[in-house]
């Protein structure tokens, strides 16, 4: 099952197509490796080296000035690790060096997650809940992340192990939070014998990813097959601002390939590919929809 930094290569890989250039890489050259405050990099190879952005692993460094004789970067002191809201971390020997990446990992892993947090309505993640039921009780907490209800239940008695549906229940998102601890609340109209188990499946929306090692399926509660759905999303959001970024000449070989292309070529890119999010955003939503049919349900 992919990772998360397997989609945000995946992403990568995409939309280095639609660039039409290649990041220049090199490699950490300190024996050592660098620690989350190490001011001077050796790299493996001088050329391209130039005052700006690099990246390795998911830090961005601000790179002051370099030495080409000695393959030496230097990095400004102060905002120059962990630079634009990425974190300090130590790299290992070897590790690779982008320098001025086109699509950062950090702006990958964001478009990512804001793809994910769209979601919701459309593609949403079912969780079951349960409590006892109380005779003289008719409004129960549910958790906070709960959206909307799909099926209400109740195991009955006896060895049949059997669970009967809810019908008559009212779904509040605006409880009294001072005595449910808790915004949401449903509340139980049908005749359930006290002391039975009650299972509520509820809506909620999908997990970000956050590390590196996260799995999709497993972290975000979606299918499997809506990872391509979260890769057209992350593409179309960061295609468009291809044109803004080929403004500013990095080579003289980008600037002879951005000559031949339209300036609005990452615009009309960026429509193609959302173009083919919506489509497959509805196909996974009409999924969804099959697997959990609308229940209706009364309220007193």
């Amino acid at each position: 099952m992919p990772t998360l930094n397997e989609m945000v290569d995946e992403v990568r890989a995409n939309l280095q197509g639609y660039a039409l250039r290649q990041d220049r890489i090199t490699y950490v050259a300190n024996a050592a490796g660098l620690t989350t405050t190490s001011s001077s990099i050796t790299v493996g190879s001088a050329s391209n080296l130039a005052k700006g952005t690099i990246e390795i692993d998911d830090e961005l460094i601000w790179i002051d000035s370099f030495t080409a004789a000695s393959n030496t970067l230097n990095v400004i002191p102060g905002f120059g690790r962990g630079y634009q809201g990425t974190t300090a971390a130590p790299h290992a020997q070897y590790a690779q060096v982008t320098l001025s990446p086109t699509f950062p990992r950090n702006s990958i892993k964001k478009a990512i997650n804001d793809t994910i947090n769209s979601f919701y309505p459309k593609l949403w993640i079912a969780t079951p809940f349960t409590f006892t039921f109380n005779a003289s009780q008719t409004t129960y907490a549910l958790p906070d992340d709960a959206q909307d209800i799909l099926f209400v239940s109740f195991q009955t008695t006896g060895s049949s192990k059997e669970w009967l549906p809810i019908n008559r229940w009212r779904l509040d998102t605006m409880a009294n939070v001072a005595t449910f601890n808790s915004n949401n609340t449903i509340n139980i109209y049908d005749n359930v014998q006290p002391g039975r188990t009650v299972q509520v499946f509820y809506t909620a929306t999908p997990n970000n990813l956050d590390s590196n090692t996260d799995d999709f399926a497993d972290v975000t509660g979606l299918p499997e097959s809506s990872k391509d759905v979260v890769i057209l999303g992350a593409s179309y959001k960061l295609l468009s601002y291809l044109d803004a970024g080929r403004i500013n000449l990095s080579s003289a070989e980008a600037d002879l390939n951005d000559g031949k292309l339209p300036s609005s070529a990452g615009v009309a890119a960026s429509r193609y590919i959302f173009a083919l999010f919506q489509q497959r955003l509805n196909e996974e939503a009409l999924k969804l929809a099959d697997k959990y049919p609308i229940r209706i349900h009364y309220t007193r």
